[in-house]
C-alpha cells in the first residue's frame, strides 16, 4: 500500500465557486478516489483562503466583518462540493487555529534566520490577484497598466513593508527545475526557468500595513503589519498534513504531496512556494501537477470576465453530478485550453455515456434476467475479450499513474466499444443458454465499471448492486475468478440530453 497526499489550491470565497473551480476540484478528485481505490492511504485537501485585501474590501461593500463573511462563503464551497460528490478529507480554511498557528511560527522562523528584512516598497497592485506587478508582466490598455488576468487597472502603491530574501534561492530554484522532475508537464518547468533566466529571482514583500489590509495574520514581531495573503495561503499545504502538530504524520503525507493548480498560479506555486519550502528545511512537494484554463467565449472563466458557468446550471443538464464529474474529467487538459461548447460536451456525453457505458449495462441486464433468470455462472469466457480487458486495465493504469485523468477514460470507453461489438457479433439472445457470452460481458462491464468507479462513483454504485459484483481493486483480483453473477436489475443509468 503505497501513500497519496492530494491538494487543490485554496479558493478565495469572495463569490460562489463555478465551473473553473470545479475543473480543477473534480480532476482532483478523481486522482484521490483512484487512489484509495487501489488501496494507497489517501488523504485529500482542498478548502479557502479567507485573508487579504479583497475579501476584506467585499465584506466591507456588505456592511459585515470579514470573519462573518468568510464563515457563510466557506458553507457555500462545502455546499457546491457536496453538490459534486468531492470526497476532500480535510476543508481547511486559514482562518482555522491550527493554520494561524503554523503561519505564526514559520514566518518568525524565517525572520530569526535572517531571511526577512524591512524595505520600502513601490509598484503596481492588483487587488483581486493580491499580487504586484512589474513592468513587462502586466498589459497597457488605453495608455494604463492593466492586470493581465483581471482586466482591470493597477493601482500604484508605496509602503513600508517586510520583505523575504527569495533572491537568496536562485540558484537552488535553477537546480530544482532543471534537475529534478518535479512540475508536471514539463513546459511549465521550461517556462519558470524562462522568467528567472529573463528576469532573475527578486526579493518579494511578505507582509502589508495594518492600517491597509488588517484582515490578516498579525506579523509575530511587528503587530503593525499583517501577512500577505499569499505567503499565508501556501502554508495551508503542510498544516494539512499535520506540520508542526504531528511530525509522524507529516513526514508520512509530505512525502508523497501532489499539488493540483491552473497555470495562472504556476509563479507562486514553484519560485515562491519552493523557495519557502526550502528556507524551511522542508523538501520540495512530490508533484505540481499543472493544467491549462477552461475557457468559455475566449476567455478564462471567471467572474470578472462575466463568463462563468454556474455549477448547479451544470449538474442540472447532465442530470445529477455523474454526467457533471463525467464531463469535467473526459475534457480535463492539463497541456492546453479547452472551449467550453455545449453541442461538443452533449455529444461526449450522449455517446460515451448514454449510448457506450449506459446502454450496454442495460442490454446485457435485460438479456442475463430473461435468458438465464439472473444468474449467470461462470462457464468460461470469450479469450479475446479477456486479451483486451488485460490491455485495458494495463493502459488504464497508466495513464492515470502519469495523471493522465481523460485518456484514462477514453482508454475504458475504447474497450467498451470493443464490448458493445462483442454483443453484435455473438448475439446471445439468439442462444438458448448464452453462459460465456454473457458472463464475458459482465466481466467486461465489472472491469469498466470499477475504472470508471473514480469519475463517476453514484452509477458505478448502482451498477455493482444490480448486476451482483464489488468495487474493489481491479488489479488485484484475476479476471474470469468471479464465480456466478447475480443479477437483479438492469438499470438505465443515464438519461440522453435532446
Amino acid at each position: 500500500m503505497g501513500v497519496f497526499y492530494i491538494t487543490t489550491p485554496i479558493y478565495y470565497p469572495n463569490a460562489p465557486p463555478h465551473l473553473g473551480h470545479a475543473y480543477t476540484t473534480v480532476y482532483a478528485d478523481v486522482l484521490a478516489r483512484y487512489h484509495r481505490l487501489i488501496g494507497d492511504d489517501t488523504f485529500f485537501l482542498t478548502g479557502t483562503d479567507e485573508h487579504g485585501l479583497k475579501l476584506q474590501r467585499v465584506a466591507e461593500s456588505k456592511g459585515v466583518h470579514p470573519k462573518k463573511f468568510v464563515d457563510e462563503m466557506a458553507e457555500v464551497y462545502k455546499y457546491y462540493w457536496s453538490m459534486l460528490d468531492i470526497s476532500y478529507d480535510r476543508f481547511i480554511r486559514t482562518t482555522d487555529e491550527d493554520h494561524e498557528e503554523v503561519v505564526r511560527r514559520a514566518i518568525m522562523d524565517l525572520y530569526k534566520k535572517g531571511l526577512i528584512y524591512r524595505a520600502k516598497y513601490s509598484g503596481l497592485y492588483c487587488v483581486d490577484c493580491e499580487k504586484f506587478y512589474s513592468e513587462g508582466e502586466y498589459e497597457v490598455i488605453d495608455g494604463k497598466p492593466h492586470c493581465p488576468i483581471h482586466k482591470k487597472p493597477l493601482e500604484y502603491l508605496e509602503e513600508d513593508t517586510y520583505y523575504f530574501k527569495l533572491s537568496e534561492f536562485e540558484d537552488y530554484l535553477r537546480r530544482l527545475l532543471s534537475e529534478k522532475d518535479i512540475v508536471y508537464p514539463e513546459q511549465y518547468a521550461r517556462e519558470v526557468l524562462g522568467k528567472i533566466e529573463k528576469e532573475g529571482l527578486r526579493d518579494v514583500s511578505i507582509a502589508r500595513p495594518k492600517e491597509r489590509v488588517w484582515w490578516g495574520i498579525p506579523l509575530p514581531w511587528d503587530e503593525g503589519y499583517t501577512v500577505y495573503v499569499w505567503f499565508d495561503a501556501l502554508l495551508n499545504y503542510i498544516t494539512g498534513a499535520g506540520y508542526l502538530i504531528d511530525k509522524e504524520r507529516f513526514e508520512k503525507y509530505w512525502s508523497s504531496v501532489h499539488h493540483v493548480i491552473g497555470k495562472d498560479i504556476l509563479w507562486f506555486h514553484t519560485a515562491i512556494w519552493f523557495s519557502m519550502l526550502k528556507a524551511l528545511d522542508i523538501p520540495p512537494p512530490r508533484k505540481l501537477v499543472v493544467h491549462a484554463f477552461v475557457v468559455n467565449r475566449g476567455l478564462k472563466m471567471g467572474k470578472s470576465a462575466g463568463n462563468i458557468i454556474a455549477i448547479e446550471d451544470f449538474v442540472e443538464h447532465y442530470h445529477g453530478s455523474d454526467g457533471a464529474r463525467y464531463i469535467i474529467a473526459r475534457i480535463f487538459n492539463l497541456h492546453k485550453d479547452v472551449e467550453v461548447s455545449g453541442e461538443q460536451l452533449d455529444t461526449i456525453y450522449n455517446s460515451e455515456l448514454v449510448d457506450n457505458y449506459g446502454n450496454l449495462v442495460r442490454r446485457v441486464g435485460v438479456l442475463a434476467l430473461r435468458k438465464l433468470n439472473g444468474r449467470v455462472e461462470n462457464r468460461g469466457m470469450d479469450g479475446r475479450v479477456e486479451k483486451a480487458l488485460s490491455k485495458m486495465l494495463e493502459e488504464y493504469r497508466a495513464s492515470m499513474n502519469s495523471y493522465e485523468v481523460s485518456r484514462a477514460i477514453g482508454v475504458v470507453m475504447d474497450f467498451l466499444g470493443e464490448a458493445n461489438a462483442y454483443v453484435n457479433q455473438t448475439r446471445p439472445w439468439e442462444k438458448k443458454e448464452p453462459y460465456e457470452e454473457l458472463y464475458t460481458l459482465l466481466e467486461a462491464i465489472k472491469y469498466a465499471t470499477i475504472t470508471l468507479s473514480p469519475v463517476i462513483p453514484r452509477s458505478a454504485d448502482k451498477t455493482a448492486k444490480a448486476l451482483g459484483f464489488d468495487i474493489v481493486n481491479p488489479f488485484t483480483t484475476s479476471i474470469g475468478s468471479q464465480k456466478e453473477y447475480v443479477v437483479k436489475e438492469a438499470p438505465i443509468l443515464f438519461k440522453k440530453i435532446k
